[in-house]
């Protein structure tokens, strides 16, 4: 599995010969060229995961492409005119020929009621989970965890401890586009110190960066 990283929480997945893109949000623009798509999968409504410009942009590139999400999303899709599906909770289901699986949450606490929307996890090929904006638990074998590591809502020591519990065989950080680069030196670090303690492979990885998880 080939990851390439676009700022915040867009990633461009190549798995067994697919090529699957996440929430395309504000923070990036690279995610508007690329081509070829099979999937978009889309975790949450926030403008930094998804920004509807890029969405139309990307969508009129790759018109083949079918978009994943939950019901809350789709309310602002369906105002877009972009045909989406929702997959059934926690069930592996096959799409444009690679498994995807959706765990329903929420979006973590900001302060109290502020941001908390409906937020779905993915699970993609059996091998990479993505939260989005929730510490969601998928209780199977992880091998690679794209790990939300900074923002209002994300606190060092609850994402790590979360990290912990998935116990992915590799994590890498997503969610970190807030911090300037002595930021990331300094979180990704953290990250990669406390979690090589635990036995997980914290991998430190930049926007525009393309690393290849096998």
């Amino acid at each position: 599995m080939q990851i390439t990283k676009f700022g915040q929480c867009c990633l461009l997945i190549e798995v067994s010969g697919k090529r699957i893109l996440t929430d395309p949000g504000r923070f990036s623009v690279a995610q508007n060229e690329v081509r070829d798509l099979d999937i978009i999968l889309i975790t949450h409504e926030h403008a930094d995961h998804l920004h509807s410009e890029s969405l139309t942009e990307i969508i009129k590139n790759n018109p083949q492409a079918k978009v994943i999400t939950n019901e809350s999303v789709g309310k602002i899709l369906t105002e877009l005119g972009v045909v989406y599906e929702v997959l059934p909770d926690t069930t592996p289901t096959e799409c444009c020929g690679v498994m995807v699986e959706a765990f329903p949450g929420k979006h973590v606490e900001i302060f109290e009621e502020v941001g908390q929307v409906q937020n779905i996890g993915f699970f993609v090929a059996e091998q990479l989970f993505y939260p989005g904006d929730a510490y969601i638990q998928p209780h199977k074998l992880v091998p690679v965890l794209a790990l939300p590591v900074a923002g209002p809502w994300c606190k060092a020591a609850d994402a790590i401890k979360y990290a912990i519990a998935v116990n992915p065989q590799k994590a890498f950080p997503v969610h970190d586009a807030v911090l300037n680069e002595e930021g990331l030196k300094l979180t990704h670090g953290i990250f990669k110190t406390q979690l090589a303690a635990k036995g997980i492979d914290f991998v430190p990885m930049q926007s525009n960066e393309v690393i290849d998880f096998n």
